[in-house]
């Protein structure tokens, strides 16, 4: 079986990760069929970048994305690319959906991390004036 992985990549403490299509019974970051794209966390916010064309051709060919990978699929609109193409819309209406999706996706991502910093400032507040 195939599958759409994470192969880690980088110096110690400093990783990034290719996305790959690979067999499963292969180790982590043994060889690989085709490299899909890559992520950085290490950047501010996370670099994704994505083929969206061969990762549609793997999964329509049976590959089978991990937790992670299907998220970022989802968050590039891999996957509604490929749902749209189901339904047979045309490619302007794919790519305008798609675009939607890219700035929505966008909005709530900014949106989260803010919120998560705002629990965590009044988090260290609270435990100021425990002390």
């Amino acid at each position: 079986m195939v599958k759409l992985r994470l192969r880690r990549k980088g110096r110690k403490k400093s990783p990034s990760y290719d996305i790959v299509a690979v067999d499963s019974r292969e180790k982590r970051d043994s060889a690989y069929i085709e490299r899909l794209g890559y992520y950085n966390p290490m950047t501010a916010p996370s670099t994704v970048s994505i083929n969206a064309e061969r990762a549609i051709y793997w999964l329509n060919v049976g590959a089978q994305p991990t937790d992670v990978v299907r998220a970022f699929l989802s968050y590039e609109g891999v996957m509604l690319h490929r749902h749209m193409q189901f339904k047979g819309k045309t490619a302007e209406e794919i790519a305008e959906a798609v675009a939607t999706h890219k700035e929505t996706a966008a909005r709530r991502y900014t949106r989260t991390k803010l919120k998560n910093a705002r629990k965590k400032e009044a988090a260290t507040k609270a435990e100021a004036k425990g002390e």
